[in-house]
């Protein structure tokens, strides 16, 4: 073999690489706990080993069904040295979507904590989960059948398991956050996921110091990315339990976080967090939002307050990634920037034409970082995909934008959030961008609701700004009517306490409009 014959490298070879290179600097802390990378190394060999000592041969799936943990981050990529598939599960979702996912993705293990061993439990004995034979369990509350992780991880040797992993491997299946149907298994390799961790690494300023915080669920692409890349560069991942925004300051002070990955509603909270203005967050050089537009008052307030680096990612976890650069910020705020270098981006109409240059189309891409496909769905993967005049397979988003003269993606709405309203396209994120300008208004989400009149017509749903502030539908509705299109024109609106989110921050505008699908009756 020669120098140019070198295998192309993996997320495990780094782990190792840093065991070896920087044996005693930080790679893992959650709360009091903390493993150098030559522990991280070591215990995540444990892993391997006790997974392949339990049976998993490489190939296999394992689902985690877990909070946020130390155990949990070892358990992720030291399945990855096995060669076992991680197939990470969001804890918030009903116990039958939970049995649905284990059961579309084939695992046949599952590794589960505290409350939700006991759901697995009572699905297995609903027979939801048959041929469910492994089960390791973190606090497992209650006797059972269960591996305790602890015991079990001390057992295994810390040497390197046995086994072949290749970059065409099966790294993770990450299932979809399902705001717009049932959720599809994303398929990564471990070849693309160690391109994710060093396109985003790039991207994301993130630097061999970097102290990068995980705030949201370790089952969440967000926090792959924020791990991936982290990895990437050798730094240090800070686990939180749970999100809130004392605790995540706290642990930006103690720490001395420089990096993490954030949604929206996260940096609200922060932003609302009494004496933040007076809390030490200097060790802050570049965060990142993602899973639903930032607002251009919120990105502003979130980068002056924080005083660091705020970049903005549109992406998807199928693999399609822009970010607005810090230097980009002023000058196209309303963006989500440009495609990060090795993706390509085209618009496409509804006629499959790839639209003129100013013209609405559907975001199309095409990347190294885009997935395998839906796992079991040929149909879905199909169904995602626009093959252009030359051949080549471009991956659909579902999402409506444009292009403006040098390049940027502005974000217009999801294409199945839009409403036909007669035989006009309206866009909800263009009637809830003025609706924002109100000062009654915190938060609002606009959808299409049945009209006899129109087939259908706009309804907003408005989380007032504060009790002293809220004005009455009418005159909202009437002060929002003048500042918007003819056909945008609301029918009505709705106060509401809040809006119903996934654990992303993205409204679940399926849920309003199911809610609400006989407003117009009951007038």
């Amino acid at each position: 073999m020669g120098w140019y014959d070198v295998p192309r490298p993996i997320v495990p070879d780094l782990i190792v690489q840093h065991g070896r290179n920087q044996a005693s600097k930080p790679a893992l802390l959650c709360g009091e706990r903390r493993w150098t990378w030559a522990g991280f190394d070591a215990a995540t060999n444990q892993v391997a080993n006790g997974l392949l000592q339990l049976g998993l041969a490489p190939g296999a799936r394992i689902a985690v069904l877990m909070q946020n943990s130390a155990e949990m981050a070892l358990l992720l990529f030291g399945a990855g040295k096995a060669g076992v598939c991680v197939v990470p599960l969001n804890t918030a979702v009903s116990d039958a979507a939970v049995a649905a996912m284990v059961r579309d993705s084939g695992a046949s293990a599952i590794a589960a904590s505290g409350e939700h061993c006991l759901r697995v439990d009572a699905l297995l004995a609903a027979g939801q989960l048959a041929g469910m034979k492994v089960r390791l369990g973190v606090d497992v509350p209650a006797a059972g059948h269960w591996t305790d992780f602890a015991p079990w991880l001390e057992r295994q040797s810390a040497a390197a398991p046995a086994v072949k992993v290749d970059p065409a491997t099966e790294c993770n299946v990450i299932y979809s956050s399902g705001t717009t149907g049932l959720p599809k298994g994303i398929v990564h390799t471990h070849g693309c996921r160690y391109d994710w961790g060093t396109d985003l690494a790039i991207a994301l300023r993130y630097r061999s110091d970097c102290v990068t915080v995980c705030s949201l669920g370790l089952y969440s692409n967000i926090s792959w990315v924020a791990m991936l890349s982290t990895i990437v560069v050798g730094g240090t991942i800070v686990v939180l339990p749970a999100f809130s925004a004392a605790s995540l300051v706290d642990a930006i002070e103690r720490h001395g976080v420089t990096h993490g990955g954030f949604v929206p509603v996260q940096f609200q909270r922060v932003l609302e967090l009494p004496g933040i203005a007076t809390r030490n967050l200097s060790s802050l050089q570049a965060i990142m939002c993602c899973g639903s537009p930032l607002p251009p008052p919120l990105k502003r307030a979130t980068r002056d307050t924080l005083a660091c680096e705020l970049i903005e990612l549109y992406g998807l976890t199928e693999g399609i990634i822009t970010t607005l650069a810090p230097e980009d910020f002023d000058a196209h705020i309303e963006s989500v920037g440009k495609p990060i270098p090795g993706q390509q981006l085209k618009l496409v109409r509804d006629d499959d034409v790839e639209a003129a240059p100013g013209e609405l189309g559907e975001i199309c891409g095409y990347g190294r970082l885009v997935m395998e496909g839906y796992h079991g769905r040929p149909d879905a993967t199909e169904e995602a995909t626009w093959v252009d005049p030359d051949g080549r397979r471009w991956l659909r988003t579902g999402d409506i934008g444009r292009l403006d003269d040098d390049g940027f993606l502005y974000i217009v709405d999801r294409k199945k959030d839009m409403i036909l309203s007669g035989s006009q396209n309206i866009y909800p994120a263009d009637i809830e961008a003025v609706m924002r300008d109100h000062p009654g208004v915190a938060d609002v989400a606009v959808v299409g609701v049945p009209s006899e009149r129109w087939g259908e017509t706009p309804l907003a749903l408005v989380v007032a700004a504060g009790a002293g502030d809220t004005p009455d539908t009418g005159s909202l509705v009437e002060w929002t009517n003048q500042r918007v299109g003819r056909q945008q024109r609301l029918a009505g609106a709705i106060f509401v306490t809040d809006l119903p989110r996934n654990p992303n921050g993205k409204i679940l505008k399926r849920e309003l409009r199911r809610q609400y699908a006989d407003w117009e009756k009951s007038r």
